[in-house]
């Protein structure tokens, strides 16, 4: 490996990335073409790449084998959230979310309480994906209803929603970043702050002015909806049960998969308890392929009907295939080539850290793997801020700015087409209203400019 790096210059390297890039973004954004056939183009370009360049075979097959597998448990997380968004719509606890919703939430000022709503919860529960599959398809809802633009409401979701998987100590990203540096979490968390509150705050007065909505011919359309889901859905207080199970699994830091699947089953007893055993085959189809709603409401038909495993396979394919993508541009040595020649030729905290986070938003771009995202650059730069005297929170805090919150931009990533997927709307459609994945890098930037939050490994004193 270290060989065949060595015969690939830092120009080379850099070309064959560009040109991945260039022609995903053609495809995708050029020519309208889903993200799965951009990325079989980009792997078809790689693929004759290797042939051209005379390089081993075997690295086409051993890349593709070592970039799926960091992405086995989001594969499988996903599935599960399938099941899980059929089963909590049809024992009426999204409906119940939406109908409390109706009657809680200021129409006047809906956007930017869903935004603060999701960052909490997301706070407490540590997965964006969750917060997004769960009260995120309420709000949606809600806010489709008053007639809202539905890219502003799922920016709005995205931005609260990342914001708490980013500042919670439950979160898999946030202790992923500082394991990968050795930065203790909570100086982790507590030095992100300096890019993550100005981030939220200017994000929260630009969703109040976006969603400040002054219209009342929403109210009988709203009192329509709300009569319609008490009728055909079990609302009551008991339906909120499940959100304080999943608050519990999330405080015994219980992972994500059995807690997933432990609020499937506690969906599946609910209707069990709801309906008799006789609806049982039909439940188990609505797992599978996911629920079907019949209110005779357009809208609420529209919106309810969703969820199953098998509704989440276009991502699942989508994951597959950008992974495959990514292992072998990382199996080639094309990923490590560009980040570490580039990490030689630093000479200042500002060329460091901005250049950590452009090589984290890089990543994203090339692979589509958050997680990688972080990993990557991570030890790639680690020796290096040592160097320097930084303190490994700096690092961390680049690489969750640069890493964790862009994914959810990226149409071919795991994050954003997972959010496409669940609301059905595109990515590059909610992306410049997902305001706090946009804002993190640029006050990560004005950070790296000031020297703000920037801080120095302390000297031990000599006896």
């Amino acid at each position: 490996m270290r060989e065949m790096n060595k015969k690939i210059s830092l120009l080379e390297a850099s070309i064959v990335l560009l040109l991945v890039v260039m022609g995903i973004s053609l495809c995708v954004i050029g020519l309208k073409l889903s993200p799965n056939i951009a990325i079989l183009v980009a792997i078809t370009f790689v693929i004759l790449y290797v042939l051209v360049r005379r390089l081993p075979l075997e690295l086409v097959n051993q890349g593709i084998e070592k970039g799926l597998l960091p992405g086995l448990i989001p594969i499988f997380i996903f599935l599960l959230v399938g099941a899980l968004i059929s089963v909590w719509i049809q024992a009426g606890i999204i409906p119940t979310l939406m109908v409390y919703g109706f009657k809680l939430i200021s129409v006047k000022w809906f956007v930017p309480s869903v935004f603060i709503v999701c960052a909490v919860i997301g706070s407490a529960i540590g997965s964006a994906f969750t917060v997004m599959s769960t009260i995120g398809i309420a709000f949606f809802g809600i806010g489709t209803t008053l007639g809202l633009n539905p890219a502003l409401v799922v920016g709005a979701i995205v931005s609260g929603s990342v914001f708490g998987d980013k500042m919670s100590p439950l979160s898999e990203s946030t202790n992923l970043a500082s394991a990968i540096v050795g930065a203790d979490l909570f100086k982790h968390i507590k030095n992100m702050m300096w890019s993550t509150i100005p981030a939220f705050v200017v994000s929260l007065v630009a969703f109040a002015v976006l969603g400040f909505n002054t219209s009342q011919a929403d109210l009988k359309e709203i009192r329509v909806v709300t009569q319609v889901l008490e009728h055909h859905f079990s609302i009551s207080v008991w339906s909120l049960f499940p959100i304080l199970f999943m608050l519990l699994c999330a405080w015994k830091k219980i992972p994500a998969v059995i807690t997933i699947l432990l609020n499937v089953l506690l969906g599946m007893v609910m209707i069990l308890f709801q309906n008799g055993w006789s609806i049982l085959p039909k439940l188990a189809q609505v797992v599978e392929t996911g629920f079907i709603s019949e209110t005779g409401n357009e809208q609420i038909d529209t919106l309810l009907s969703r969820g199953g495993i098998t509704s989440m396979l276009p991502t699942v394919l989508l994951i597959i295939l950008t992974l495959s993508l990514g292992g072998m541009l990382m199996e080639i040595g094309l990923v490590s080539t560009v980040i570490e020649s580039v990490a030689k030729h630093l000479s200042s905290e500002k060329q460091l850290i901005i250049v950590t986070l452009f090589s984290s938003i890089g990543v994203n771009l090339f692979i589509g793997e958050q997680f990688l995202s972080v990993i990557l650059p991570g030890n790639a730069f680690k020796d290096v801020y040592k160097k320097m005297n930084l303190e490994p929170v700096v690092l961390s805090r680049t690489l969750e700015d640069g890493g964790t919150v862009v994914n959810y931009l990226i149409p071919w990533g795991i994050a954003g087409s997972f959010v496409a997927n669940t609301f059905g709307v595109p990515t590059l459609v909610y992306l410049p209203f997902a305001l706090f994945s946009i804002l993190s890098p640029v006050f990560s930037i004005v950070s790296a400019v000031t020297g703000i939050g920037v801080s120095k490994i302390k000297s031990q004193p000599e006896f």
